[in-house]
């Protein structure tokens, strides 16, 4: 080898370096060894930090924690066959909401490739439908401007997932670096100019709007636009709703925040999304879970939809001024066009009806209210958490009772509704973010599917908080089979297993249970103290408390259910 050349595992992490990768998630393998064997110098002085996983989906969901909450590109890193299939889900779940995130995979030799190979699979065909792209490297010459390439595509435009390939040959092959130049790749072009006239359309139809709303989606936090959208809306007096993706992009406690519409969102949110006169949606997607029955879906409505993906204009719901491009620099644009609003009838209706419908639960007879876990959690830590949340009933309490005020402070799996993302993810974001406390609110469903995952903690020193809301079931099935299937609850009770505080002993870490509401401030309080390992809190929540309100699937504003149906 020339003093030019260097092996493929050498250039991958040469470009590790000149794209900041501070550390990547991973799990070693066969087909990975020689990437490892050269990372091994990377870890040793402090160049690149390596963390260990117990399971490849914890790679993937803890590279996207650590992407959602600093903005940066996660890495995660698994070797050929199986350990390329367990990334499967996590890369899926980044590619749905969105996610910049760099996956390396290790392949079976080039010359075996094809052969039903000890540890192959088509990592590239099974990956093209749940990446934004992704590269099989057949030659090590290639590898440094694919890696290049891999962050570029990752990190721009609308950001996602894209995976890189590399047979073992190709990381242990021979290449040089060549000069970086990726200033631009041919045939990916996000837009770069703003249409003004169609802004300037846009300035004026919210100058004059009688009864708008400003819809906001997971592209306002992506693009860096959170203050602009704030100076929009009190620029023009105009009420903000969000997706579950956008929950962080404007203020959860400013008087103009109406917090989330939909399925599971707040009663005012989902009336003032369906009876405006104007929609002005800025990175978001209209999603079903946000607009139920399309054909009952704000049907008097005209729609300003800004997007940085022209696939969204159209796809779900027409607009009449359509502007492609980044959010931010769209907004940049419009605000100084927009002309103050004053509040008139509009405003006056959304208050009462506010008033009249806000969020509300009964406190049980047996068992915590979970909400009201999520409303201590929320008071205790100032809202000045990082926020990881499961899926299910779990994850909408939290969108629901706990206030976000700031971008990237809320992570929550949108799109796919992954169980089990929440935890991995969490470590994720506690090693971007190791100055912030960072909880996890979870079901005791979700909680057990990446539950291995607590090794990790304890390796790492992780202080990470686990709320789980204990209500013995899988929740969101069982409300369903409640409501719509004559409480036939059909394989979803899964009580008493485990018993989480002798869990969490047995791996080092923290364990609580609370089952009385006067002990839910004292223990979370005893939680925030503990600064070196995992704690936990198993919380015997009422058994069978429902979401509320709840549009059912497919159904309108019309169908809103405030409280449980008799």
């Amino acid at each position: 080898m020339s003093d030019k050349t260097m092996t493929g595992a050498d250039a991958l992490l040469k470009v590790f370096e000149e794209e900041g990768v501070e550390v990547i998630f991973g799990f070693p393998g066969g087909a990975v060894i020689p990437i490892y064997d050269k990372l091994y110098d990377y870890m040793a002085d402090g160049r690149i930090r390596h963390v260990l996983p117990r399971h490849e989906q914890g790679a993937a969901h803890m590279a996207d924690g650590y992407a959602r909450s600093t903005g940066k590109v996660g890495v995660c890193m698994a070797t050929s066959g199986p350990g390329a299939m367990n990334l499967v889900t996590g890369l899926a779940n980044a590619h749905m909401d969105s996610v910049p995130m760099v996956a390396i995979t290790g392949q079976v030799k080039t010359t075996a490739i094809g052969k039903d190979s000890f540890q192959e699979a088509d990592t590239w065909g099974v990956t093209i439908p749940i990446t934004k792209h992704n590269y099989l490297v057949k030659d090590p010459a290639d590898l440094p401007d694919v890696v290049r390439e891999a962050f570029y595509v990752a990190r721009s435009g609308r950001p996602g997932p894209v995976l890189i390939d590399i047979p073992s040959d190709v990381s242990a092959g021979e290449c040089e670096l060549p000069e970086r130049k990726i200033e631009q790749l041919p045939g990916y072009n996000p837009p770069v100019e703003v249409d003004y006239g169609a802004v300037q359309m846009a300035a004026e139809w919210i100058s004059e709007a009688e009864k708008p709303i400003l819809y906001i989606g997971g592209g306002v936090i992506a693009s860096g636009a959170s203050e602009l959208v704030r100076q929009l809306a009190e620029k023009a007096n105009i009420y903000v709703v969000y997706s579950l993706m956008g929950k962080g992009g404007f203020p959860d406690t400013h008087p103009l925040s109406l917090g989330m519409p939909g399925m599971h969102g707040t009663a005012y949110a989902s009336y003032a999304i369906n009876k405006p006169g104007l929609i002005i949606a800025i990175g978001a997607r209209f999603a079903d879970r946000i607009t139920g029955d399309l054909s009952k879906f704000a049907p008097g409505a005209k729609v300003i939809h800004i997007d940085i993906d022209l696939a969204e204009f159209g796809k779900v719901r027409h607009a009449e001024i359509a502007i492609c491009g980044d959010a931010r620099q769209v907004l940049e644009v419009l605000v100084p066009l927009v002309k103050p609003r004053p509040r008139g009838a509009w405003e006056d209706e959304l208050d009462k009806f506010r008033a009249a419908y806000p969020l509300s639960y009964e406190t049980p007879e047996e068992g915590i209210a979970p909400q009201y876990v999520v409303e201590q959690l929320y008071e205790l830590t100032g809202g000045d958490a990082i926020i990881a949340t499961e899926v299910g009933q779990n994850q909408m309490w939290a969108a629901q009772y706990y206030k976000v005020d700031e971008p990237r402070r809320f992570l929550s799996s949108g799109g796919l509704g992954t169980m089990g993302y929440g935890f991995p993810a969490a470590i994720g974001a506690q090693v971007g973010n190791p100055d912030k406390m960072v909880w996890d609110i979870a079901g005791d469903g979700s909680i057990q599917m990446c539950i291995q995952e607590l090794a990790t903690c304890i390796q790492e020193k992780l202080p990470i908080k686990v709320a789980i809301l204990n209500n013995c079931y899988l929740g969101m099935v069982r409300q369903w089979q409640d409501i719509f299937y004559e409480k036939r609850y059909s394989a979803v009770a899964i009580c008493g297993v485990p018993d989480y505080p002798t869990l969490l002993d047995a791996y080092g870490g923290v364990g609580y249970m609370v089952s009385e509401p006067e002990d839910v401030a004292p223990t979370i309080k005893q939680a925030m103290e503990v600064e070196d390992r995992p704690c936990f809190i198993d919380f015997k929540v009422a058994q069978e408390a429902n979401v509320f309100p709840m549009i059912p699937a497919g159904k309108s504003l019309d169908d809103l259910m405030l409280t449980q149906p008799t």
